[in-house]
């Protein structure tokens, strides 16, 4: 029985007719699909099955599949930059493929080799290279690897058998409004992971759940949820991203503070990216420290906030304008010279994607 399979065994079976469009920007983010998948299936009696590439297409599954009704699944994200060399490359995918490992450890689905399976994802990305071009540079592709238990039973227990499978899409811009900066509700009433829990797993429940605050938060004129925790109403998350505050503490200081990892925050592959970049720089402090909102408030009535921002995979980075708390609008600096950080940020952080600067964080297809 194969503790994993191997990238050796993949096969292809490439499509007759391409699903390409001629007029991608006009489509919303994750809703152009290209033409091939990656599918891998999974026995507790046989193990991991060869991997394959095949055409794009639906799943079929029982009424009874417990990733349908149990939540017994999980995605990854990761993008495709495209170079201006034409190369296309991946921005740190073992850190993708280690998370996807921990969230499958979670919910007791199978081990799997992280090599193998990056590069099975590097071969589907090699043929689907073309799609990359059909649009301008700001467009990338979107990789999404999902791995979900296809138990036919109505019992809440570990799966028997399971589908890892890697679609690819299109992706521009995940928010609407240009460089504009977000706004982001925040109420206590609503808590996006406790400690203990699933907060730190890319588990598809984790955002089911949150959909009834962000359709709340929209009547409020507000764009995301920021996600509050505890009775001292600590920051954690805002919408899908990781949150930065970058200000003068308490203690006079020049700081960049993001949320510790503690359960209750995903360890962004963009938020890790930030950490090792500013603390390279070594010009004002780093912090991975809790923050409370009674912080922020005081910091902002003292004109100490210089820019606070998001970070994730589908945005990169996304300046913050304004939080909704206790009926008061909180508005933040907006984009001027306080913000030069994120800016500056982005620019390292795009040259390394795109390959103006060299750096083992990204693997070329």
């Amino acid at each position: 029985m194969a503790d994993s399979f191997k990238a050796a065994d993949l096969t292809v079976q490439l499509c007759s007719e391409s699903l390409k469009t001629t007029s991608p920007e006009s489509k919303a983010f994750g809703t152009v699909f290209t033409d091939h998948m990656l599918t891998i299936e999974w026995s507790e009696a046989e193990g991991w099955g060869a991997p394959r590439i095949r055409p794009f297409g639906n799943l079929s599954m029982h009424p009874a599949c417990s990733s349908l009704h149990y939540g017994i699944q999980l995605f990854e994200g990761l993008k495709v930059y495209r170079g201006e060399d034409e190369r296309l490359r991946l921005f740190r995918p073992m850190l993708n493929m280690k998370r996807m490992s921990k969230s499958a450890r979670r919910v007791c689905l199978p081990a799997f080799d992280e090599v193998e399976l990056l590069e099975c994802i590097r071969r589907l990305v090699e043929i689907e290279q073309d799609w990359a071009f059909i649009s301008g540079p700001s467009m990338h592709l979107y990789v999404r690897p999902t791995f979900i238990s296809t138990e036919a039973s109505l019992g809440v227990k570990r799966a028997t058998r399971a589908l890892l499978y890697v679609i690819i899409c299109l992706a521009g811009s995940y928010f609407s409004g240009g460089s504009e900066g977000l706004s982001l509700w925040a109420d206590p009433k609503y808590i996006r992971a406790a400690k203990g829990g699933t907060g730190d797993c890319k588990l598809g429940g984790n955002y089911g759940g949150c959909l009834a605050a962000q359709y709340e938060a929209k009547e409020f004129g507000c764009q995301q949820v920021l996600w509050l925790y505890g009775d001292d109403h600590q920051i954690t998350e805002a919408g899908t991203m990781n949150i930065f505050l970058h200000w003068i503490n308490e203690d006079g200081v020049e700081e960049l503070a993001t949320p510790p990892l503690d359960s209750l925050i995903l360890p962004g592959v963009t938020r890790q990216s930030i950490l090792e970049i500013t603390r390279k720089w070594g010009e004002f402090a780093v912090s991975e420290r809790y923050l409370t909102m009674d912080q922020l408030c005081s910091a902002l009535e003292q004109q100490r906030v210089k820019e606070m921002f998001g970070s994730g995979t589908a945005c990169m980075i996304r300046h913050l304008s304004q939080i909704v708390y206790k009926g008061e609008k909180l508005r933040l600096p907006g984009v001027n010279e306080n913000s030069q950080l994120s800016t500056r940020i982005i620019k390292e952080l795009e040259d390394i994607q795109c390959g103006h600067t060299p750096s083992d964080w990204t693997l070329l297809v």
